[in-house]
C-alpha cells in the first residue's frame, strides 16, 4: 500500500505505467474485449470500470496535451444509442476533465481502432460491462 495512490491501481499496473513514456497508449478495456489476445501485455483489472481505473489513472500520469485526441474510443454502430453516442463516453469526459478538460475523443471504426489496440503498450482489462466501454489513452509529458 502506499499513501496517495488509488487502490485500483495495482503494484503490476504501477510499474506499467511507470515504465510508459511520452505518446504511448493504453487500451482500457471492458470485460468483453480480447485484451489477452490482442495485447503486448495484458493487465487485469477485474471488480473496476473502466472509467473509474481512468480516473485513478488519470492522477499519476498526464493525457497528451500535444496531439488534437489525446483518446480514442469505437464508433457504435448508428441507431444503437441515443445521438449515436455509448452512455459510458459521458463517464469517459468526466474522467478526463480530472487532468485536461480541453482533451478530444477520436472516434474511430471497429477495426481501426483494434489496429490501433494491437500496437498500444497495454492493455488494462477490467470488469466494465458496459457496452463499448473500450478507451484508448494517450500518455503526455509529466511536468513538475
Amino acid at each position: 500500500m502506499l499513501k496517495g495512490i488509488s487502490p485500483i491501481i495495482s503494484p503490476e499496473l504501477l510499474k506499467l505505467i511507470a515504465e510508459m513514456g511520452h505518446g504511448d497508449e493504453l487500451v482500457l478495456a471492458d470485460a468483453n474485449f480480447p485484451g489477452a489476445s490482442i495485447g503486448k501485455r495484458c493487465i487485469r483489472c477485474d471488480g473496476h470500470g473502466c472509467a473509474d481505473v481512468m480516473r485513478a489513472l488519470l492522477t499519476l500520469f498526464p493525457l497528451d496535451d500535444f496531439v488534437a485526441a489525446p483518446m480514442a474510443v469505437m464508433e457504435v454502430p448508428q441507431g444503437m444509442f441515443p445521438e449515436d453516442k455509448a452512455p459510458i463516453w459521458k463517464a469517459f469526459r468526466e474522467a478526463a476533465d480530472t487532468d485536461l478538460p480541453t482533451a478530444k475523443f477520436e472516434m474511430m471504426e471497429h477495426e481501426a481502432f483494434m489496429e490501433r489496440a494491437r500496437a498500444a503498450y497495454a492493455v488494462v482489462q477490467t470488469g466494465e460491462t458496459a457496452l463499448y466501454g473500450n478507451i484508448i489513452i494517450r500518455k503526455g509529458v509529466v511536468r513538475v
